[in-house]
């Protein structure tokens, strides 16, 4: 089975690259899947395909439901959501897609720097996991997938 996984929140950083190449290089069955990243073209997709509107807040409108389409079907179809909440702006559509996965049943893993904790633990209540580093989410899902725990796996062929 390949898993898909949704990678949800903060653009500014590399977290998703790391998440991709830590999946490769473990070898997991994954398939990674999120938002469009390009940040003005994820804003202005709705002006540019439906034509100009003078009034920000609807040219807002139009974006944002044409990515919600987007949004919506591949959290449906994931297996697990990966929710990563950054340092330097807040990412209300990260919530959402928190509160929209768990609403779902998905399995949920957040990822956010300590300092975040108390801002966010009503999203950390709803995630079967909290983590701090792409290194970790990739360490969940090595173990939920193929089942192996970096240490302990050594350990119990050792013992054998």
């Amino acid at each position: 089975m390949t898993w898909t996984v949704y990678l949800s929140g903060e653009i500014h950083t590399d977290w998703r690259d790391q998440i991709a190449e830590g999946v490769a290089q473990a070898g997991l069955p994954v398939r990674l899947t999120g938002p469009v990243t390009h940040h003005e073209a994820s804003d202005d997709v709705g002006v540019a395909i439906l034509g100009a509107e003078p009034d920000t807040f609807w040219h807002d409108h139009k974006g944002a439901k044409i990515n919600a389409i987007r949004t919506r079907t591949l959290l449906e179809q994931a297996d697990v959501v990966v929710v990563r909440f950054g340092e330097k702006y807040k990412q209300w559509n990260a919530a959402f897609d928190a509160g929209f996965a768990s609403a779902l049943g998905k399995a949920l893993i957040v990822m956010h720097q300590d300092e975040h904790a108390h801002a966010l633990k009503e999203v950390d209540a709803a995630a079967l996991a909290v983590t701090n580093t792409p290194q970790q989410v990739v360490a969940i899902l090595d173990y939920v997938i193929i089942g192996t725990l970096a240490g302990y796996t050594e350990k119990a062929e050792a013992a054998q």
